[in-house]
């Protein structure tokens, strides 16, 4: 809330869709996200969170409708779009022969970031990031999946972006990396950068999260609070955000000649 008044809107979606070879990948979205909100965009494989990522990226031009990020034009304004926003892929793209601090000095200097300020916010990072001295000289080719989306999470929030895209950040990496990456976001909303991510730890999403949206074929089911998400779901308030989601999703709980295999 800003002097009572409803904080500015950061993205703003309005018939937002996108088809591949006549198939469509999202349907019609309309979508609302407000300054300093953690909001989950959660839907299972397949369901189209990447491809609506991309779109609000500037990434991936939609086949129809609008979508406005930190009131830029998602399709018109894509180099000042990239200019203000962080961005964390599920596969994060790093020149492997570099060391972390030469990756992110890289990374400073696109930014326009002067030496001695990209320096400094570097190592403020990698101190966030619990990335140990010896492996900031390191060749990124040798790090693990956990240690790479440290670094890059890093080169997410080196020019101190207000809205942070993530997908599956917490995807394939350790419970001391999860940590150390939960405590980064939670201390960048507290600080007022709004992130929106896309993740299937459920629990955590639970934990995290002030909204939570999810899609399923395309096309947006639920979103809103917790509470209103499980409301929404028609499973009441003592649902889980895993019953919601599973109901959501279809699936089902199977048994087969009296064994289950859920």
């Amino acid at each position: 809330m800003h002097d009572g008044l409803a904080a500015p809107l950061v993205v703003k979606t309005q018939g937002l869709s996108r088809e591949f070879g006549g198939k469509p990948a999202v349907l019609p979205l309309d979508l609302e996200v407000r300054a300093g909100e953690f909001f989950g965009f959660l839907g299972p494989n397949g369901a189209g969170k990447s491809t609506t990522l991309r779109m609000l990226c500037g990434l991936l031009k939609p086949t129809s409708g609008s979508a406005q990020v930190l009131g830029l034009d998602c399709t018109r304004e894509t180099m000042e779009l990239r200019r203000r926003i962080g961005v964390l892929p599920e596969e994060p793209a790093l020149y492997e022969r570099l060391t972390p601090r030469e990756m992110l000095a890289l990374v400073a200097r696109l930014h326009g970031l002067v030496p001695d300020e990209g320096r400094r916010r570097t190592e403020a990072l990698f101190e966030l990031m619990e990335l140990a001295q010896a492996d900031r000289s390191r060749l990124l080719m040798d790090f693990s999946m956990g240690m790479r989306k440290k670094v890059a999470l890093a080169a997410a929030l080196l020019h101190g972006p207000k809205l942070l895209f993530l997908d599956e950040p917490f995807n394939g990496i350790d419970a001391v990396t999860v940590r150390a990456i939960r405590g980064v976001l939670t201390d960048a909303v507290n600080r007022g950068v709004t992130v929106f991510f896309s993740s299937h730890v459920l629990e955590l999403v639970e934990k995290l999260c002030t909204r939570i949206a999810i899609i399923t074929e395309g096309r947006l089911r639920v979103c809103g609070t917790l509470t209103e998400v499980r409301m929404q779901s028609g499973l009441g308030e003592q649902a889980s955000l895993e019953d919601v989601f599973v109901h959501l999703a279809g699936g089902t709980r199977t048994a087969h000649n009296g064994v289950d295999f859920l």
